[in-house]
């Protein structure tokens, strides 16, 4: 074959490749909080996850829960993770948002300046009190069910100050402004470096209660829900078993060094499972419900929860790797935490 004949079918086949379509990846906006918390959307940006899926995710960062619901509701962002009490609290009133997996559960904190902490042994002990928390955080409605389920009632035997973020809430607490707050990591972490005590976790007053849940709108489809929960999925591994790289993407979006990123994100009173969770909803719901939060009169919570794309994108992630033990037990747990 000459010259001239292997220039042409060279340039033949390339003319070829290029009439081929390429699947477009699909764009979603994707809103988090800088926290150690939501480290599974950063891995799945710096490992690549989101494109290897199909997605362009431009991740958005919120200082807090109701701006962020508000933000999905409004249709300016696709996706988002926020504290539970929030998304429920949408739902309640009939928002059409649904709860498609979870980030991750526990790791709220109750805070106190030391001659505070001194005096105060359980819940029952926050009577009188001035309380710091951020509206529809996770551990705003922690501390109503808390203050409950101590014989208080938060509208009488309390006074609750609603801030716009965690710092915030820290700030008051330390300057004498509130008498406790209710915070989560890291936020806990700096308070302690400055000389405040924590009280409780939430996970001893409540154990294993949810907390951030990933919800979607109106607008994302079921397909792309998979894409995404497979690439959080894929960065819940990552995380578990890789800790320095989990460190490194860390340190890329929050501003903490890295021993107190490392002691905030592995925490123990945390459970970082992508699982939607369905059982833990349920008594968070009941909880926001009791202690007069919401108004849950002819609503349920399960017609807001989307299973079958969670297990969807785990069923795929075991039938590419049939025999591996770490799919194997999320899929376990899926039956542990949302069967009847």
């Amino acid at each position: 074959m000459n010259f001239p004949t292997l220039l042409y079918r060279a340039g033949l086949a390339l003319a070829l490749l290029s009439s081929v379509p390429v699947a477009q990846a699909e764009s979603l906006k994707v809103g988090f909080m800088p926290i150690g918390s939501h480290v599974k959307f950063m891995i799945a940006q710096e490992q690549g996850y989101y494109v290897q899926e199909g997605l362009e995710v431009e991740l958005i960062p919120f200082i807090n829960s109701a701006d962020g619901l508000t933000a999905l509701t409004n249709h300016k962002i696709d996706v988002g993770s926020f504290g539970t009490s929030a998304p429920l609290l949408h739902i309640a009133k009939g928002s059409q948002i649904r709860i498609i997996g979870g980030i991750t559960s526990g790791g709220s904190t109750f805070i106190a300046r030391p001659e505070v902490a001194a005096t105060i042994k359980s819940p029952a002990d926050f009577r009188g009190r001035k309380i710091a928390t951020v509206r529809l955080s996770t551990v705003d409605a922690v501390l109503r069910g808390a203050l409950k389920d101590a014989g208080l009632d938060w509208k009488k035997d309390v006074q609750i100050f609603e801030l716009k973020s965690a710092p915030a809430v820290t700030e008051a607490v330390k300057s004498g402004q509130v008498d406790i707050g209710a915070t989560w990591g890291p936020h806990d972490l700096r308070a302690q470096a400055e000389g405040m005590k924590v009280l409780f976790y939430s996970d001893e007053l409540y154990p294993a209660h949810v907390c951030c849940r990933l919800i979607t709108n109106d607008r994302v489809d079921s397909a792309t829900n998979v894409k995404l929960l497979r690439a959080l999925l894929r960065a819940e591994r990552f995380a578990a078993e890789n800790r320095e790289g989990t460190l490194d993407a860390l340190a890329k979006y929050v501003k903490l060094d890295r021993p107190a990123l490392e002691k905030d994100f592995y925490d123990p009173h945390k459970e970082n499972s992508t699982d939607p969770y369905l059982k833990g909803l349920r008594q968070f719901w009941t909880i926001m419900s009791d202690s007069g939060f919401i108004d849950t009169t002819g609503k349920n919570i399960d017609d807001a929860v989307v299973l079958q794309d969670y297990e969807s994108a785990l069923q795929s992630l075991v039938k590419e790797n049939p025999q591996d033990p770490y799919w194997q037990k999320l899929v376990l747990d899926f039956k542990t935490k949302n069967g009847a």
